[in-house]
């Protein structure tokens, strides 16, 4: 039995030290070689930055903003340093805008801010002025001219102040204040969800048993850890004694993958989706038998049925693991034993194509409100169900409004938005059910299906309802199509936005021998690629309803991104953004702008 019961983040780290100490438990990758932090290590340079705050004036419930372009264990340090001293740890996006930098900073009255590199520096530095609470910028790179975060490790190096901080540690309760996550959201101005230690806490332990988690395993992190997601996943593998292991860059993550063979690492759909596009590329480029052997794999993939792989189809899969899908194991490292998937929903026929190559995909549902994990498949047949994001989880209610609408209660389920009552009050009911804004059904399995956000479902002129998050996500099993935005509201019938796959398309016109369609701007405006891209489109409108069914298309001559401010930072489409940068996309489909 432990002696430390886990109440506040702050004392995760320390059960671990009892439990499960381990010499690599946050690992940088600095000039090609792993270099590890252990528990040890994490504690003692947290209790520095801890004390080195208290000398720097910063009291209980002042913030302090962390923004880092990469995961690294520096980040985890401060995060574990901040709150031991009873202060708010402010995560915040590297992404957003000077603007929404100046907006967060003045909003929870940001005393001290710690970023990762030069770029960043700048970028805060820039407000600085603007922000009249912010008393200096500390730099984890070594940048001449700019503090660096080594400066404030050092002040922490005296332990005149230990003594304080033990207090402070007692004192800090369960239910209060730990973080301020400012949601990016698609329309609106920033809101600062507020979590509780105990927010976070209970959604690491309620979530722990759906996870097949080994002690002393590897877990590989590339999510932002800026999102609740990836940041109590990061909690949950250090309760559970798992090594860290922080990626280089999202463009390193197959090196670092092979590298670092991990048991564990979470993803979002569009990066399963981009590594399926790659395998099924270099599927397309072999010949012959080879070729027919591993797209004969991928149609089996398809039909995948989790629980129900015996009898010929059985015996199928198991040569298709032996020769085809082994392959895609070793280039994901060979000892996975969990990819869990959230943030978006993931297109059930890629679940099962990897489920089929013998990954445990766990797709899972919840909100930065809800701490994040509302409900998440679990590993095994009578646990799972591909389509669903499985059963809610410990100590979490969940129901169905009568609009559709799922709600949900528990532990998990924020304290509200930082001074904005009456937008608490719009989504937070009195006796603590939370509003999602999503639609969804409760199977008689107990599973929770996902159909769309409630904000999102439209109307056409004739009165039918459109669920656009579901035909998107069909129309991007095509490699064809990157990302897609089904518009139409109020209009006779659904039309896309379409920015297609820019890469894959290039290609394409080459084996096809198109003449001007080099550039993303050429490609999009070629009359040959629009056709192609709308047979596609056609071919999956056939599981439609008449009335839902896309007529026309619009492709996009750019890539729709978070710094074009088409994407929020975990790649949703923030869709009157979308409308209003294509309104003459919108006009040549509709003969008018957008209505709203």
């Amino acid at each position: 039995m432990s002696k430390i019961e886990v109440k506040r983040l702050f004392d995760i780290p320390r059960y671990q030290l009892e439990n499960s100490p381990l010499k690599d438990c946050l690992v940088n990758k600095i000039n090609g070689q792993w270099s590890p932090v252990s528990t040890e290590e994490l504690i003692r340079e947290s209790e520095k930055i801890s004390r080195a705050l208290i000398e720097m004036g910063v009291q209980p419930q002042d913030k302090v903003a962390l923004i880092s372009s990469t995961n690294r264990w520096e980040w985890n340090v401060m995060d574990m340093g901040i709150l031991q001293a009873g202060a708010v740890n402010v995560p915040v996006y590297p992404t957003i805008s000077r603007e929404d930098y100046e907006y967060i900073f003045n909003d929870c009255q940001v005393k001290y801010c710690f970023v990762s590199d030069k770029e960043l520096f700048d970028k805060v530095n820039d407000i600085k002025g603007q922000v009249k609470s912010l008393k200096e910028i500390y730099i984890f790179d070594e940048e001449e001219g700019i503090k660096n975060w080594k400066e404030v490790l050092a002040i922490g190096e005296d332990d005149v102040h230990q003594l304080e901080l033990n207090s402070r540690m007692a004192s800090v309760k369960a239910d209060e204040l730990a973080t301020l996550i400012y949601t990016s959201g698609t329309t609106g101005v920033p809101k600062g969800v507020m979590l509780s230690h105990n927010n976070l806490v209970s959604n690491v332990l309620d979530s722990e048993d759906r996870i097949p988690l080994v002690k002393g395993g590897k877990a590989l992190s590339f999510l932002p850890v800026c999102h609740v997601f990836e940041r109590m996943l990061t909690y949950l593998y250090m309760y559970n004694g798992i090594a860290i292991y922080f990626a280089e860059s999202i463009e390193k993550i197959g090196d670092n993958i092979r590298e670092v063979k991990p048991e564990i690492f979470a993803a979002v759909p569009r990066l399963l989706e981009k590594v399926y596009d790659k395998i099924i590329a270099k599927g397309a480029e072999l010949t012959g038998v080879k070729k027919a052997l591993f797209f004969w794999a991928v149609e089996l993939g398809h039909d995948y049925d989790h629980g129900k792989t015996g009898g010929i189809y059985g015996l199928k899969l198991k040569i298709a693991r032996k020769l085809i899908f082994s392959k895609w194991q070793e280039a994901l490292g060979g000892n996975v034993k969990a990819i869990v998937s959230g943030g978006a929903a993931l297109n059930p026929n890629l679940n099962q194509a990897f489920s089929a190559a013998g990954f445990n995909i766990q797709e899972g549902y919840g909100l930065t409100e809800t701490s994040p994990v509302i409900a998440v498949n679990g590993p095994t047949a009578d646990t799972k169900k591909i389509g669903t994001v499985g059963r809610p989880i410990n100590n979490v209610e969940v129901k169905i409004a009568e609009d559709g609408e799922i709600l949900c209660k528990g532990p998990n389920v924020m304290m509200g938005y930082y001074e904005q009552p009456e937008r608490t009050a719009e989504v937070l009911e009195e006796d603590g059910w939370f509003h999602t804004g999503d639609i969804g059904e409760l199977l008689d399995n107990g599973m929770l299906k996902i159909t769309d956000r409630k904000k999102e479902i439209f109307k056409t002129s004739g009165g039918k309802y459109i669920a656009p998050q579901i035909m998107e996500n069909a129309f991007k099993e095509s490699r064809f199509v990157e990302q897609i935005m089904v518009i139409g509201e109020g209009e006779k019938h659904p039309a896309a936005l379409v920015q297609v796959d820019f890469e894959f398309v290039k290609e394409w016109c080459k084996r096809k021998g198109l003449k001007n369609a080099d550039s993303p701007k050429e490609i999009a405006a070629h009359p040959e690629v629009h056709d192609r891209v709308m047979e596609e489109i056609n071919e999956k409108n056939e599981s439609f309803g008449s009335w839902e069914r896309v007529k026309r298309i619009a492709l996009t001559p750019d890539v729709w991104s978070v710094d074009g401010e088409q994407l929020t930072p975990k790649l949703s489409l923030k869709r009157r953004n979308i409308l209003k940068t294509y309104a003459h996309l919108y006009e040549e489909i509709y003969g008018h702008g957008p209505r709203r």
